[in-house]
C-alpha cells in the first residue's frame, strides 16, 4: 500500500512538473484553435493584447529602434542628432497593428504567415498547420517560432502569470516590409444608372 501511494505521488509530481513547462505549447495551440474558431473571449484569455500591440508597432514602423531611448549627445552626438531628425520627420503610412489582431491573422500568423498575415481573411481555409519549434524554454519566459515554406520565422513569446498561465504578449515578424494593401475595384453603377446616362 505504501509502495502504490509512493508511486502515485511521484506519477502526479511529474505530471505537474511536466504540464508547467508544457503550458505554452499547449497556449500556442490554444490561441490556433481559438482563433479558428474566431473565439475572440478566448483569444483575450490568451493573449496580453497590449502588450502584443506594442511588440508589433515598431515593426510595422519599420524603424524597431525607436523603442530604445536615444543615444546622448554626450557619448554618440552624431547618432543622437540624427535620432532628432528622424523623430522630427513625419512618418511614412504603416499597416494597421489591429489589422494582424483579427482572429483570422492571428491564426494566419500561427502558421507562419507573418507579415502577409494582416490579408488573411475569415473563412479562408488554412493551407498548413506547421509545428512550432521551440527557440528559448525558460521558468517565466518561452519562445516558440513558425516557419514559412521559404524559411522566415514569426517568433511567438509567452510570458507565466500564473503556475500554469502563460499569455501571449509579443510576437516576433519576419524582416522585411509589410504587403500593401489590395486595391480596391469601384462597383459598377446599376444597370438603371448607365440607361439613363446614355444620350
Amino acid at each position: 500500500m505504501k509502495k502504490l501511494l509512493f508511486n502515485l505521488i511521484i506519477t502526479v509530481a511529474v505530471m505537474a512538473v511536466v504540464a508547467f513547462f508544457a503550458a505554452p505549447a499547449v497556449g500556442f495551440f490554444a490561441i490556433r484553435s481559438a482563433a479558428d474558431a474566431s473565439d475572440v473571449a478566448g483569444l483575450s484569455r490568451l493573449i496580453d493584447f497590449t502588450a502584443v500591440r506594442q511588440s508589433l508597432r515598431p515593426q510595422l514602423d519599420g524603424r524597431p529602434e525607436a523603442m530604445a531611448p536615444p543615444p546622448s549627445f554626450i557619448e554618440d552626438p552624431i547618432g543622437a542628432f540624427r535620432r532628432r531628425v528622424e523623430d522630427a520627420l513625419p512618418a511614412p503610412q504603416a499597416p494597421d497593428v489591429d489589422a494582424y489582431l483579427t482572429p483570422s491573422a492571428i491564426g494566419a500568423l500561427t502558421r507562419g504567415e507573418g507579415r502577409y498575415a494582416s490579408q488573411r481573411h475569415s473563412g479562408a481555409q488554412a493551407t498548413r498547420d506547421p509545428f512550432p519549434a521551440p527557440v528559448f524554454w525558460g521558468v517565466n519566459r518561452a519562445r516558440m517560432a513558425v516557419e514559412d515554406d521559404g524559411g522566415s520565422r514569426t517568433i511567438f513569446t509567452f510570458e507565466r502569470r500564473g503556475p500554469y498561465e502563460w499569455k501571449l504578449v509579443h510576437i516576433g515578424l519576419p524582416e522585411g516590409a509589410g504587403p500593401a494593401a489590395p486595391a480596391r475595384v469601384a462597383a459598377p453603377a446599376p444597370a438603371a444608372n448607365r440607361s439613363a446616362a446614355r444620350p
